[in-house]
Formats: C-alpha cells, structure tokens, sequence
C-alpha cells in the first residue's frame, strides 16, 4: 500500500513538472523545469568536481574515514536535461550509506545527439573500472546509458560492473509497452506526447530499435545482476517489466520492484517519501552484497 505521502508528492509532480511541460517539447522549458526543482542535499557529504577519463563530472562522498564501495552513476533528465549537480539528492544519499561515487557529466541532446552520451559514459567508465571493481547506477535517460554503457563494455571486453540499480530507465525508443497507453493519463510527470517529441533529438536519424538506443532489443546474456525500481502508473513502467522478463530469459539475476503511487524518479524524495527511502535502502543493500562477493571470490 502507498503512503499518504506518495499521494501527495504525485500530485505536486504533476501540478509543478507535467503541467508545465504540457504535450509539445521545448527544451529549455525542460532543462529549466528539472533544473529548478529543489530537493534536499544530502548533509555530511562532499562534493567535488573531477574528471575520470578525460570526461568532466562530480565526486560524491563522505569525507574522510575508509573509501566505502565505488559506484558510477549515469544521471537522467531526458538526454537533453540535467547535471551531476541536480542529482544530488540521489548521487549524496548513496554517499551517505558509505558509497563512493562518481557522476560523469556526460554531453547533452540535442546540442549532442547519440551516440555522444554514450561516448563520454563509456570513456569515463573505462577509466573508472580500471581503477578496481565498481558498480554502476542510473535513472530514466541514465538508465539507458547504463545498459548501453554495459551492452557496449561487453562487446569491448572491458570490465562489466559487479552489479547495476537501475531507477525507472527507459529501454524502448519505439514505446511499445502497453503502458504508454495504459499510464498515458496517470503518469505524473510525463504526457507520453512530450517523449514522442523527445526522441528525435536524442536519435538524430538513429535507429530507434538499436540495441544501444533501446536495450530491450539487446541480448542480455552476461550481464551483471539487475536491480529495477519503477512506479505502476509510470508510462515506462513496462521499459522496467518487460525488461526485467527479457534479461532472466537471458539468464541474468534481476530484482524487479514496482511501486504504486509513486512518480518517476521519486528517490530523489527521499527526505520525507518512505518509498524513496526504501527504494535508496533495497538499492544499497543489492549493491553492498555484490561487492562483498567480489571480495570474497579471488579468495576461493
């Protein structure tokens, strides 16, 4: 059951995010739409800008004490919105559960269209994997360059993440999953008109059902264990679903969890909204177990 809070921050989405974007796509009403929206920074965090890979971005930790798990976190915004700085709240409350991360903050759409983003993530992954096993995180657009990063890194033989969390990503460009009809009207943030709009700029002539454009058409085989969060009455909620089905044919360990209620992206909440909480708890915990096992298996 959803909280009373999931309600009431559902309906402040839709009143402050999807009312203002409306049905047609202007990216600076995007850009500054996403870029405004305040949420809490984590306290008893630093962060500090760096670069991995010749690729410029933002170190999140604690500071001082022992290095804790390294993660590599893909932020989203659409492929045309966003910044290391505007996730925060996310990239802060991983830091705070004693994770070391790196934001890279890759090129924008539609300025740079793919494969741009994915170039800058893959660069910066290169170098950050190099430098011992990490895992690797992303939301919505970050989502999708995650499993493109991974489907990329395996074709490359490059190391591949020890686990990935993945928050509501979008896998399918062609959106054919029964819930951008389904969630057309309840979705909070997104009129599925605005992501039709979308996806031209971020495609630039590309095809849509490419793998690293949609990795639901991917082979899966070989990736490392999965974790999805998405809400029910997302209109990506079946990029994660079916997704999810796709990846265990391919026999990859996938931990799926569909929340009700709840907006896209709703971690970012995660000062007053339990499922946040929970969904920021569960992710840390899937990742922490799987960097123990690394360190347990040279060993054996």
């Amino acid at each position: 059951m959803a909280s009373l809070r999931a309600h009431v921050f559902a309906w402040m989405v839709r009143r402050n995010v999807r009312d203002r974007l409306g049905r047609s796509l202007d990216v600076e009403r995007m850009r500054s739409t996403f870029e405004a929206t305040a949420f809490i920074e984590p306290r008893g965090v630093a962060y500090e800008p760096g670069a991995v890979g010749g690729i410029p971005g933002e170190w999140v930790r604690r500071p001082g004490g022992t290095a804790g798990p390294r993660l590599f976190y893909l932020h989203g915004g659409g492929f045309v919105a966003c910044s290391p700085r505007t996730h925060r709240p996310v990239t802060g409350a991983f830091a705070r559960r004693g994770f070391t991360v790196f934001a890279p903050d890759y090129r924008l759409a539609p300025e740079h269209p793919f494969p741009a983003g994915l170039e800058d993530a893959l660069a910066a992954w290169e170098a950050f994997a190099a430098e011992g096993p990490a895992a690797i995180g992303g939301d919505s657009a970050g989502g999708n360059l995650a499993l493109a990063l991974m489907l990329r890194a395996r074709e490359r033989g490059l190391p591949l993440p020890l686990a990935a969390v993945l928050f509501s990503p979008a896998t399918d460009f062609v959106g054919t999953g029964a819930s951008y009809i389904e969630n057309g009207q309840r979705d909070a943030m997104f009129d599925p008109e605005v992501l039709r709009h979308l996806a031209p700029l971020y495609l630039a002539g590309a095809d849509p059902t490419d793998p690293l454009v949609s990795p639901l058409y991917a082979d899966l085989a070989g990736l490392p264990p999965l974790l999805l969060h998405v809400g029910a009455r997302e209109v990506l909620r079946d990029d994660s679903v079916r997704l999810a089905e796709r990846a265990r044919a391919a026999g990859v360990t996938v931990s799926l969890r569909v929340f009700p209620v709840v907006p896209h992206v709703w971690q970012f909440a995660h000062a007053f909204l339990p499922e946040a909480h929970a969904s920021l708890n569960a992710a840390s915990t899937f990742l922490r177990a799987h960097a123990r096992r690394e360190t347990r298996e040279p060993a054996a």
